[in-house]
């Protein structure tokens, strides 16, 4: 009896000790198996993509949708748009500034209403201004057409000197010493051409415009002449037509030092204007020019014009 309760109490214990290990021990899940693809069962040329691992059959690489040899064309072909703009922009500037400077033009000026229409030349560095009297910074916008009145009434416009040189003065009858002095000055030019370039003296007109209408009338004008070099012609006119002239060659007037008796005298600008025989500006003399030295001046704008022609 004590044998087999012996045997059977070992057999409860050996019971109990495998129920334990039975709930200790963690039931184990069942193997799962990855869901079908849509699109079929995957090659084995498309393993291994995006997983940072290779596979023997794969042939797509990891990597980004920009890499540097797709920048180096960009960076290329921008480049060559780039270029291509700049020349096809400076070609039209070209044609264009061809079109409004040349010679077969007016010419251009950036400011009209204070210098006059220059004329270009294209040469091999770009379009360039052609050499003229008045150098690098051009001809001021001077003259225009005006009309006034000669010592006989007679109507004198700027067309009637066509095809004459003139050297143009602006001053006053009664001018104590400037207006004297600049007008012997011409006399002296008139002279020295007439001795040394005859053809020359023959083509060119002094001309003394009144900037004192209201004193100079014509019979004022022609006592005054009497004391100057006969070629000269003495014009006048109405105080509009004076002062619309003396705009147009920029000549300042204003009156000046007037006394209790109504006497006064007029500051104006000091240039000989010289024209050509198409009444365009050719040159201006100024009061510090000698004689002589407007003499050479003349004779080499003249020469120059005859030989162009």
């Amino acid at each position: 009896m004590m044998i087999r309760a012996y045997r059977f109490g070992s057999l409860a214990v050996r019971r109990v000790q495998t129920s334990r290990r039975f709930l200790s021990t963690p039931p184990k899940e069942p193997p799962t198996t990855p869901p079908p693809s849509p699109s079929g069962p995957v090659g084995p040329k498309t393993q291994g993509i995006g997983t940072g691992k290779s596979t023997p059959g794969s042939y797509i690489k990891d990597r980004g949708p920009v890499s540097w040899p797709s920048l180096f064309l960009v960076g290329i072909s921008a480049a060559c748009v780039v270029a291509y703009y700049n020349i096809e922009r400076e070609r039209r500037l070209e044609s264009a500034m061809g079109r409004v400077v040349s010679s077969e033009s007016d010419g251009w000026s950036p400011n009209p209403e204070v210098m006059a229409p220059r004329k270009f030349k294209l040469t091999p560095w770009g379009w360039f201004p052609e050499d003229d009297a008045f150098g690098p910074s051009g001809k001021p916008a001077i003259g225009g057409p005006w009309s006034l009145v000669d010592l006989e009434g007679n109507l004198v416009t700027n067309v009637s000197f066509k095809g004459k040189w003139l050297l143009l003065y602006f001053g006053f009858a009664r001018c104590p010493d400037i207006c004297p002095s600049e007008m012997l000055k011409i006399a002296r030019v008139i002279d020295q051409l007439k001795e040394s370039h005859p053809q020359i003296a023959s083509k060119i007109v002094p001309v003394f415009v009144s900037v004192d209408p209201a004193r100079d009338s014509l019979t004022a004008l022609k006592e005054y002449s009497k004391d100057f070099h006969p070629d000269f012609v003495f014009l006048t006119g109405s105080p509009m037509q004076v002062q619309d002239m003396a705009k147009k060659y920029r000549v300042y007037v204003s009156k000046a030092d007037e006394t209790e008796d109504g006497d006064y005298l007029v500051d104006h600008s000091i240039v000989v204007y010289f024209h050509d025989e198409e009444g365009e500006l050719a040159d201006c003399f100024t009061q510090s020019m000698r004689p002589k030295d407007i003499v050479e001046k003349v004779v080499e704008r003249m020469t120059a014009a005859s030989a162009v022609a």
